[in-house]
């Protein structure tokens, strides 16, 4: 059974180049492209794996991870903030929300290979 990879971010770019690289890799791929209604998504698809953008307007990536680890149907799900900000900034983000980790943008390779890390398939 393929891994189901649920993607939150309001840049579209990152969306659909985010989506084919990981439907190249055989993950099954859903997007949303805003943070509200997100945590209905979540609920509704079940996904192995959430890359939450953490920079976006209304409702950041970071709040909403809190939204969604305080929910009893979501709590359990894997998130990794999935965003253009620094490492440092991340790492304490991370140690902050209690997410998995993160993955930066902008490079295709640490995108597959933070998304089999975090899904227990290292390459």
């Amino acid at each position: 059974m393929r891994k189901r990879i649920l993607i939150i971010d309001d840049d579209v770019r990152h969306l659909i180049t985010a989506k084919e690289i990981l439907e190249e890799e055989g993950y099954e791929v859903i997007t949303h492209h805003y943070a509200f209604g997100a945590t209905n998504t979540v609920r509704v698809q079940q996904p192995d794996l959430v890359l939450l953008d953490v920079n976006m307007p209304g409702l950041s990536g970071d709040r909403l991870s809190k939204v969604m680890l305080s929910n009893e149907k979501s709590k359990d799900i894997p998130i990794v903030f999935y965003s253009s900000n620094d490492e440092d900034s991340l790492r304490k983000a991370v140690s902050e929300y209690g997410v998995k980790g993160y993955i930066c943008k902008g490079s295709i390779f640490d995108l597959r290979k933070g998304v089999a890390y975090y899904l227990g398939q290292s390459q």
